[in-house]
């Protein structure tokens, strides 16, 4: 027989066994409820799209983990065109009507061969011998193109964009820069000078482009990058024009004397040269920079000429490799002086070359003599290689300056002031 105080006990665990099942199917209904109203479309296969209000609801939450990753937008000018088309394009259109056709000619007897010359040929009569390329240089009528264009020329016929013809004389030439200055007779004509650029501007890797008249193909626009700068170009005997622009613009026979230009169209360089075994574009190509450009073409204009500057000594750039065999510090950077011709500044001012044979197990690299000065600075300015003393005679010093070279010489450095003289 069941006692009341067990009855009671038993009755409480029934009661509370009631409450603990209706919470655990509240939970579970809750749970159920909760899959339904946040399922999206499709959820339950019985209905298509969910109730309006879960609708509402899910447009307008906030997404809790995935984060959209926005799309790459590209700038682009209007029309639809890349970038890069877009400055080309208007590089082309700026500055095409300044570029010039500049066609050599000479007197029959140079132009062909005496074994396929024509019997009633006259040997007076001009003929096209060569051609390259130019730009106009201001509104008088003065065009600029390169030296190696338009020596040993008879007449100069140009030709612009739009067609028409002039003949051109010769300004002035120089050879050492590779840059000379024709003239025509503006009237009549619609001439575009060019916009010049800044040396200072021009970093590697920055695009370019050269509008030319390769093969005689007038009227060609290539577009490339600066391959490097501070180049060292041939000229005329054992001269160099420093500071030169290498770029990977296609640049051909016939692109000689255009202008090499930046996003801007301003004109950085003319080009010159290029580097080639088939004496066709391989992706190397050179260009008088514009500092050079700046200083050589008006005094041609004023004068017919331009004097460089000139110290007197054939060098090289001191390698450390040569320090041990030369007796020099393995730190020590500078432009070895390896001869100073007789009756020169160089030689006036006491500048030393080297005058004790050496062995050397680098004679491709140093130099078989030890003793020579090595140029550290020029007027202050350090100097780590030879054509840095170039570059500074070409781009700020003229004939008869007093320049001051800083030099090592037996273990110290001396200062040897020098009066700079024309170049012969």
């Amino acid at each position: 027989m069941v006692q009341p105080t067990q009855r009671s006990g038993v009755w409480l665990l029934w009661v509370m066994g009631a409450v603990i099942l209706m919470l655990l199917m509240g939970c579970a209904l809750t749970f159920a409820a909760g899959l339904w109203f946040f399922a999206g479309p499709g959820s339950d296969p019985r209905r298509e799209t969910p109730h309006p209000a879960v609708q509402e609801i899910v447009a307008t939450r906030a997404p809790v983990l995935a984060v959209p990753t926005p799309p790459v937008v590209i700038a682009t000018p209007e029309g639809g065109v890349d970038y890069e088309t877009a400055a080309l394009e208007n590089i082309y259109a700026q500055v095409n009507p300044a570029v010039v056709n500049v066609t050599v000619l000479v007197q029959s007897h140079a132009a062909i061969p005496e074994e396929l010359r024509p019997s009633d040929l006259d040997p007076n009569e001009l003929l096209p011998y060569s051609t390259g390329s130019g730009f106009v240089w201001d509104l008088d009528g003065y065009l600029v193109t390169n030296n190696h264009v338009v020596e040993d020329a008879g007449e100069i016929q140009i030709t612009f964009a739009d067609g028409t013809v002039s003949i051109a004389e010769i300004v002035g030439t120089d050879p050492d820069s590779d840059l000379a200055v024709l003239k025509i007779d503006p009237t009549g004509y619609h001439l575009v000078p060019v916009r010049l650029g800044q040396l200072e501007d021009v970093r590697v890797g920055m695009r370019v482009a050269a509008i030319g008249n390769p093969f005689g193909l007038e009227g060609t626009l290539t577009s490339g990058i600066v391959s490097a700068i501070g180049r060292s170009i041939p000229a005329r005997d054992n001269f160099s024009i420093p500071d030169s622009i290498q770029t990977d613009a296609a640049i051909n026979p016939g692109n000689s004397g255009g202008p090499l230009l930046n996003e801007q169209g301003e004109v950085i360089g003319v080009n010159a040269q290029i580097r080639s075994d088939s004496r066709s574009n391989s992706g190397i190509g050179f260009a008088i920079p514009i500092n050079v450009v700046n200083r050589v073409v008006p005094a041609l204009i004023a004068e017919g000429e331009y004097v460089h500057s000139y110290i007197g000594v054939s060098g090289s750039t001191l390698s450390p490799i040569c320090a041990d065999d030369l007796g020099l510090p393995q730190t020590l950077r500078g432009a070895l002086v390896n001869l100073v011709l007789p009756d020169t500044p160089a030689a006036r001012a006491g500048l030393r070359d080297g005058d004790a044979p050496i062995t050397t197990r680098y004679p491709s690299i140093c130099p078989s003599q030890s003793g020579g000065d090595v140029i550290i600075a020029i007027d202050d300015r350090p100097v780590a290689h030879f054509d840095d003393v170039l570059a500074y005679l070409q781009s700020v010093t003229s004939p008869g300056d007093t320049v001051t070279l800083t030099v090592w010489r037996k273990n110290a450095a001396v200062n040897v002031e020098l009066t700079l003289a024309p170049r012969p």
